[in-house]
C-alpha cells in the first residue's frame, strides 16, 4: 500500500536521512527556497534555521532529538548562571552541573555497555544494562520500547562537546552567554555539522549569527566545489572501497591472502579519510550556501612528517578541543617532562575512548599516544636529517597501521590480519590479484596521488574551477551525478563517523 505524501516528513529508522540521500538534497532545496524569504533579518533567520535543523536531527535520529533538546535548554540556562556570578563556590558549582549532565548523557548512552561489561568481568557477575528511558516512556505512553538495548543518539558526541566548550568558555570568561534561546539552539542544533562535526566553538560561531547575511557569487561556487568534492569522496570513493574490498577482508581476514589484507588496510586509511572529509566538505558547503562559515577539519593530515604534525592536521576541531578541554588544563607541557608525557598519554587514551566504547579504541588512543611521547622523548620529529617524502611514508604507514585497531571488529581478528600479511602474501598469484581487484587498485591510485598533491595545487584547482564559465561547471554537476549513479551501493552506507 502506497504511503501518504507526508510520511517524508516522518522519520524512518530504516532510512535516515543523510547527505548521502536523495530526500535530503530534495529537502534542502525546498529548505533554501524557504530561506530565501527569511535570510535578511537575523531573528527570523535564526529561529527558522533553528526548526530546520531540529527537523533534520529527527529525520537523522528519531525521537533523539528530545535529548538535543534537553542538552541544549541545560546548558543555555546555566550559561547564563554562570555568568550572573562572581567567581566561587556557586560559578565552579554550575559548571559541574553542566559537565555532569552532558558527560553523563554520553556516558550513558555510549558507555553503559562497556562499562557493565568492565564491572561484570570484575566482580564475576552478570549485569544487566536497562534502558531507563524507554522504559519510562514505555509507562508513560504504554508503548513497546525494547528496555533491554541502548541505541546511541547520532551525533552525541559532538553536540554534547560543543556544549560543553560553551559553558567552560563562559565559566572562563572568553565569551558572553547568548541571550536568546532560539539562537542558542540554533547553535548547538546547526544542521550541517550536527551529526559529525566539525565541533564548532561558540566565538567562531555565535557572531555570525547577528551579522547580515553575504553571499559572493564566488562563495556559491566554492559551496558547489566542496559539495562536489565531498560526494566524490564518500559515494565514489570510500564506499566503493569499503564494499568491494574492506569489509569483507576485515570481517573474516583468514579467508584472504596477505596482498588481501594489506589492500584492505591502506584502502581502509583512505576510506575513512575520504568518508570523514568527505562529510565535513559537505557540511562546511551546504552552511556556506546559508551565509555560515564553519571550521576545516581536515589539512592534510596524510602529508604529515610527524605524529604530532598529523593531530595538527586531521579531525582539527576534536583534537583541539583534546588540547584546549583537556591537555591543557591538566597542565599541558608546564610542569616537566614526566607530567608531559603522562598528559599526553591521558589526552590520546580518552580521544581514543571517545570514539567508542571498545578496548580497540582504547588500545588505538594508546597507540598514538605512545608515538608522541616517543616523538617528544627521542626529539626525532620522525628524523629530522630524512627528506620530506621519507618522513611523510614512514608516518603514514605508522597511521595506516593503527587503522587496523580502529576498523577490526576484535581482537583476534587484528592478530589474524597480521599473520596473513606476515606468513601468507602470496606473491606467487600476484597477477591474478592485479586482475581480481583492478578497479579498486585504480581507485586507491587515484586517491593516493591526490593526497598527496601540494596543498597549492590543490587551491589552485578550486580556483581555476571556480572561475571557469557556467557551462562547464554545470557540467561538472552531471559528471558527478554520473558518477554516483554508476558506483552507489544499492543500500545506503551510514558515514563512519555517525556510529561516535
Amino acid at each position: 500500500m502506497a504511503g501518504k505524501w507526508y510520511d517524508i516528513l516522518l522519520y524512518d529508522p530504516g532510512n535516515p536521512m543523510y547527505f548521502t540521500s536523495l530526500l535530503f538534497w530534495l529537502l534542502f532545496a525546498a529548505v533554501l527556497l524557504v530561506y530565501s524569504f527569511f535570510y535578511k533579518k537575523a531573528l527570523h533567520r535564526n529561529a527558522y534555521l533553528l526548526v530546520v535543523s531540529l527537523f533534520f536531527y529527527y529525520k537523522a535520529g528519531g525521537l533523539f532529538f528530545f535529548m538535543l533538546v534537553v542538552s541544549t535548554l541545560a546548558d543555555y540556562f546555566i550559561g547564563l548562571a554562570i555568568h550572573r556570578q562572581e567567581a566561587g563556590k556557586k560559578k565552579l558549582f554550575l559548571l559541574v552541573l553542566s559537565l555532569f549532565i552532558n558527560l553523563g548523557i554520553l556516558v550513558y548512552f555510549k558507555y553503559a555497555y562497556f562499562f557493565a561489561d568492565l564491572l561484570a568481568s570484575l566482580t564475576g557477575s552478570d549485569i544487566l544494562v536497562t534502558n531507563f528511558l524507554a522504559a519510562g516512556w514505555n509507562k508513560i505512553t504504554g508503548a513497546g520500547l525494547n528496555i533491554n538495548q541502548i541505541v546511541l543518539p547520532v551525533g552525541v558526541s559532538f553536540y554534547t562537546f560543543q556544549t560543553i566548550s560553551y559553558t567552560v568558555d563562559v565559566y572562563r570568561g572568553k565569551v558572553e552567554p547568548v541571550k536568546r534561546l532560539a539562537d542558542f539552539g540554533f547553535y548547538v542544533s546547526f544542521f550541517p555539522q550536527l551529526v559529525a562535526g566539525p565541533i564548532v566553538r561558540a566565538a567562531a560561531f555565535i557572531p555570525q549569527l547577528y551579522q547580515k547575511y553575504q553571499l559572493t557569487r564566488r562563495q556559491v561556487w566554492h559551496a558547489i566545489y566542496l559539495i562536489l568534492g565531498g560526494l566524490i569522496k564518500k559515494m565514489v570513493i570510500a564506499d566503493f572501497l569499503a564494499l568491494q574490498v574492506i569489509d569483507r577482508v576485515f570481517e573474516n581476514p583468514g579467508l584472504y591472502s596477505g596482498l588481501e589484507n594489506l589492500l584492505a588496510v591502506y584502502s581502509y586509511a583512505i576510506q575513512i579519510f575520504f568518508d570523514f572529509s568527505g562529510y565535513t566538505d559537505i557540511a562546511i558547503g551546504v552552511a556556506l550556501l546559508m551565509g555560515f562559515k564553519l571550521p576545516i577539519n581536515f589539512n592534510a593530515p596524510y602529508q604529515a612528517v610527524s605524529m604530532a604534525d598529523f593531530w595538527r592536521r586531521w579531525h582539527i576541531s576534536l583534537s583541539s578541543w583534546l588540547r584546549d578541554y583537556l591537555y591543557i588544563p591538566l597542565g599541558g607541557n608546564r610542569k616537566g617532562k614526566v607530567r608531559t608525557q603522562t598528559n599526553l598519554m591521558i589526552t590520546m587514551l580518552l580521544g581514543g575512548l571517545w570514539h567508542g566504547a571498545h578496548w580497540r579504541f582504547l588500545l588505538w588512543g594508546a597507540y598514538h599516544g605512545i608515538l608522541l611521547v616517543l616523538g617528544r622523548m627521542l626529539k626525532l620529529n620522525m628524523v629530522n636529517a630524512w627528506p620530506a617524502w621519507l618522513k611523510r611514508f614512514f608516518v603514514f604507514h605508522l597511521i595506516a597501521f593503527g587503522w587496523i585497531l580502529f576498523r577490526a571488529p576484535s581482537l583476534d581478528s587484528i592478530a589474524l590480519l597480521g599473520q596473513q600479511i606476515v606468513n601468507s602474501m602470496g606473491w606467487s598469484d600476484l597477477l591474478g590479484f592485479i586482475s581480481a581487484y583492478a578497479l579498486p587498485l585504480l581507485f586507491l591510485t587515484i586517491s593516493f596521488v591526490f593526497v598527496s598533491l601540494p596543498l597549492r595545487w590543490v587551491e589552485n584547482f578550486r580556483g581555476y574551477y571556480i572561475s571557469r564559465p557556467y557551462w562547464l561547471k554545470i557540467l561538472s554537476i552531471l559528471v558527478v551525478l554520473l558518477l554516483i549513479f554508476i558506483f552507489q551501493s544499492t543500500e545506503m552506507v551510514p558515514f563512519i563517523y555517525f556510529q561516535f
